[in-house]
């Protein structure tokens, strides 16, 4: 089964806790016990992941002869929400229904991409500066991480 746990973790950091599991106890009471052990607490179900918004995002490389107007003129038509130039890549962020459309065009077009992935994003974000409160999220996403029953993690913490 699928099942997704809500919780807050210390100083009010949103988490939500994505798990496929045969057990649905074993998993409850593995989230239950990271999160309590770690300055953090479950949640009612709706109460976080309202804060939260799925959405296709691909990245694309900047490496090589690709130019900010070859990636646009590939994705536009194809349903891409937003596009914004980072560092060293463009990320194109579509509505869940637009992924494959757009995923598809840019593969037409030959364009490698870095990473392609529909996800949750958070609407905002919290910052931590307390070093407990950053050692307790860090150990929470780290044990997490470990659970086999685990498959994602999304939080809203701006590390």
């Amino acid at each position: 089964q699928t099942i997704m746990y809500e919780g807050y973790g210390p100083n009010g950091v949103a988490v939500l806790i994505e798990c496929l599991t045969d057990n649905r106890n074993r998993a409850a009471g593995d989230v239950r016990l990271v999160m309590t052990r770690n300055d953090g607490n479950m949640a009612d179900p709706g109460s976080v992941s309202y804060m939260f918004s799925r959405k296709g995002v691909v990245l694309v490389s900047k490496i090589g002869a690709l130019s900010e107007d070859d990636v646009l003129s590939a994705v536009l038509d194809a349903g891409a929400e937003d596009f914004s130039d980072a560092d060293d890549s463009f990320e194109i962020t579509t509505a869940p229904e637009d992924f494959d459309a757009v995923h598809k065009a840019l593969e037409e077009q030959n364009i490698p991409m870095a990473s392609a992935e529909v996800t949750m994003i958070p609407q905002t974000y919290v910052t931590l500066t307390d070093e407990a409160d950053i050692t307790n999220i860090g150990r929470i996403l780290d044990f997490l991480d470990d659970d086999d029953d685990v498959q994602e993690v999304y939080h809203n913490w701006e590390e």
